[in-house]
């Protein structure tokens, strides 16, 4: 994927799918309940890194870290993650639209998983899942 996208803009693309998991994690915070969170957002990104057919998704898999530091605020996760999807989307529009769906599903699967990992919370997670899509549904309009 490097002959296709440069380091930033795969940063990118792995900072929006790593920020959906942390969007829906810090909407319905929960000590223990994050651990959990974390765990399942680790081994979806390790299942996706082994086993996906798209050439963005184990490239994006592949990548540590989450682009987010320890102090990052919910509102700055949230906003960083939304604007990088949204630049991910108008990037894989304009450079590999064919892997669009696959990296929209993997966000989405990525972001539901995190919401399932530990009970509570159903209503604000589903209001960060739908800010997601929206943000996923985009076409690039706010790429940067």
């Amino acid at each position: 994927m490097s002959d296709t996208f440069s380091g930033s803009e795969i940063e990118t693309l792995h900072k929006g799918a790593m920020g959906a998991g942390l969007l829906v994690s810090v909407s319905d915070r929960g000590f223990f309940d994050s651990f959990k969170e974390a765990g399942v957002l680790a081994k979806h990104v390790a299942v996706a890194r082994g086993s996906s057919d798209s050439a963005v998704v184990k490239e994006v898999a592949g990548a540590h870290g989450t682009g987010f530091g320890v102090t990052s605020s919910a509102d700055e996760i949230e906003s960083d993650t939304l604007d990088a999807l949204r630049s991910s989307v108008a990037l894989l529009e304009t450079k590999a639209p064919d892997e669009l769906e696959a990296y929209r599903s993997f966000v989405l699967d990525l972001a539901r998983s995190v919401a399932a990992a530990a009970p509570g919370g159903d209503e604000a997670e589903a209001g960060a899942i739908a800010k997601i899509e929206a943000a996923l549904a985009s076409g690039g309009a706010a790429a940067s």
